[in-house]
């Protein structure tokens, strides 16, 4: 640059802004709008696939099911006592429904000695999932059966058997396996807002859990059933989570989940002062240094926001210039707008280009070299690789998520995290992002 085009342009950088003799042509500032940023959540499914093993279901029912009982039957006019104890109880899946074999002995007092009644139990049961989340037993089909012939052709036996058929048949009508604890935990996890790593920016993201539901049961060695929390997500820039309530909402059956591995889609609400704290990050101390022919010369204080459909970004250039002979300072605003993109998990404005205004200004100034300059060096600083940040978002979904317990766990892992859209709205710009994630959930713990 020649010493002349150097004088010039100190003399009209100093001078300000005001080139020309038409006013500023710099898109305006919207009007303030109250409130803060919306998300506009579509509702998506957290889907866990749920078990519950042979083992824990085998020690529940040993649990419910007493090992002894007693009673009376009558006999020759007078009530005589029995009791009973049963032996390890057997689970069998068979045909969509839990088979449940046990034998129990009875005694019955006689009025000569008393009587050895051996009793073979097969059981068959269909297990639902209430409203409530508690594991339970219907359509219950009890067979009681004995080898023993003499024992089948008397009368006491008679008698005591269906007594002993129905303790039993009782115990198992109320047996209930509670999942609650477990589910309540997850919800509670999935809920908690988690912060996001924006630099100087703050934000976090919400899954705000509105429903529960359970597809049909799956029997394998244990039972099966697809989970799915109905959250309705979003990130907010600051952070402004909603009020998550407390109580799961009742869990309701339904006819298929979607099994395997699920998408959120969240929309991420970013203020304008927030995406502004998010572009710092590209400054050094505060300061973006362009020019190596002048490398004194730095932008700084960016500011943006919107005008119609298209980003404005406000930079403006300082620094002492002390070349040929010239020692003066460079004081002024620029102004550039664009379009935002996103591509491959990067926030860029590839169009970012100088308003009418500021191309003028670097026209009057014939140094459009140094105007490139400044826009490639503004593109560059616009430039958010959110795919890189949100791998903090990822591990999150995975460990946040995931936990164990005295009753069960739930383990959690986010696969693919990839930002699908952008817009910009009056007063915060909205980023779609989608998190492809997994989750099972295991009663015991493995």
């Amino acid at each position: 640059m020649s010493r002349t085009l150097l004088t010039a342009l100190v003399a009209l950088v100093v001078s300000a802004a005001g080139c020309g003799s038409a006013g500023p042509v710099y898109p305006s500032r919207p009007s303030a709008t109250p409130g803060e940023p919306q998300a506009d959540p579509t509702p998506s499914r957290v889907v866990m696939h749920a078990t519950i093993t042979s083992k824990a279901l085998h020690r529940a029912l040993e649990e419910s099911v007493p090992r002894t009982g007693e009673g009376t039957f009558p006999m020759l006019g007078s009530e005589r006592k029995f009791t009973w104890r049963r032996g390890t109880m057997a689970i069998r899946f068979q045909q969509g429904r839990i088979g449940l074999d046990l034998h129990v002995d009875a005694v019955a007092d006689m009025p000569v000695g008393s009587l050895d009644i051996p009793l073979d139990f097969r059981i068959l049961a269909e297990p639902v999932v209430s409203s409530e989340y508690a594991a339970k037993l219907q359509s219950l089909d009890v067979q009681v059966t004995s080898q023993d012939r003499i024992i089948r052709a008397a009368d006491a036996a008679a008698d005591v058997l269906p007594k002993i058929k129905a303790a039993v048949e009782e115990k198992l009508k109320d047996f209930t396996y509670d999942l609650y604890p477990t589910v309540a935990e997850a919800h509670m996890r999935v809920a908690r807002p988690m912060e996001l790593p924006l630099g100087d920016a703050s934000g976090c993201a919400v899954l705000k859990v509105v429903g529960v539901e359970a597809g049909p049961t799956v029997l394998a060695d244990g039972i099966e059933k697809d989970l799915a929390l109905i959250v309705s997500p979003s990130v907010t820039l600051p952070c402004s989570p909603p009020d998550l309530g407390g109580k799961l909402p009742p869990l309701a059956n339904v006819a298929s989940i979607p099994s395997g591995p699920f998408t959120v889609t969240v929309p991420v609400a970013a203020r304008y002062e927030e995406l502004t704290k998010a572009m710092t990050l590209a400054f050094t101390d505060g300061k973006l240094f362009f020019s190596k022919e002048y490398p004194q010369l730095y932008l700084e204080k960016p500011e943006v926001y919107a005008a119609k459909d298209q980003l404005v970004l406000k930079l403006h250039l300082a620094g002492p210039v002390s070349k040929y002979g010239i020692d003066t300072t460079l004081d002024g605003d620029l102004y550039l707008t664009g379009h935002p993109v996103v591509e491959d998990n990067e926030l860029r404005i590839p169009d970012l280009e100088p308003t009418i205004e500021t191309k003028n200004f670097f026209l009057k100034l014939k140094a459009s070299m140094d105007a490139d300059n400044i826009r490639d060096q503004a593109r560059a600083a616009l430039r958010l690789d959110i795919g890189e940040r949100l791998k903090a978002v990822k591990q999150k979904l995975s460990s946040d998520i995931s936990f164990g317990n005295g009753q069960g766990c739930l383990k959690a892992e986010a696969h693919k995290i990839e930002v699908a859209g952008v817009h910009v709205h009056g007063s915060y710009l909205r980023v779609y992002v989608n998190a492809n994630a997994s989750a099972s959930m295991y009663m015991p713990c493995p």
